[in-house]
């Protein structure tokens, strides 16, 4: 597992149901989950979760199947071969908002900024739902919820303004 946010510690701790151990990469010497996430990865990181501090991946290697990869600690420059059967990624979420610069209010990230408990943006009918808009959850369930409340709230527009 690469990364070291809260999505890579949900993801490493879900993986430790189907794996005998699961190596973080972490790319700095602090996770930056969540106080709760890393809690659930310190109590597993004797038993299933191994994290290694500082590291990077470089490559991934194999014939037919991914076998290995090779890693690199930042700080000390040392490289090695862990050997891996998978590899997931959870390094981050950039939103692909940016056509929308200048258009809706984004917040520093580039998520739109929505008042609070609806899906109304800076611009009067204008609704987002979803990723672009989730910084916290980013899970295909509350989409869907947040697709419904935009939904509901442009035909609640709609009919208003007798469009």
């Amino acid at each position: 597992m690469i990364g070291g946010g809260d999505t890579a510690c949900e993801e490493a701790l879900y993986l430790t149901k189907f794996a005998g151990k699961v190596i973080m990469l972490v790319r700095r010497d602090v996770l930056r989950a969540s106080k709760a996430m890393q809690e659930r990865v310190r109590v597993l990181s004797d038993k299933k979760i191994e994290v290694r501090w500082n590291t990077n991946p470089l490559e991934a290697r194999g014939q037919q199947k991914l076998e290995a990869v090779r890693v690199k600690n930042n700080k000390t420059g040392e490289e090695s071969i862990l050997e891996a059967g998978g590899l997931f990624y959870a390094i981050g979420h950039q939103p692909n908002t940016a056509f929308l610069s200048g258009q809706l209010a984004l917040d520093e990230v580039g998520y739109i900024k929505t008042v609070p408990g609806t899906t109304k943006t800076s611009v009067e009918g204008a609704f987002a739902c979803g990723d672009v808009q989730d910084k916290v959850y980013r899970q295909a369930v509350t989409a869907a919820g947040s697709g419904c409340m935009a939904a509901l709230e442009a035909e609640r527009y709609l009919s208003e303004h007798k469009i």
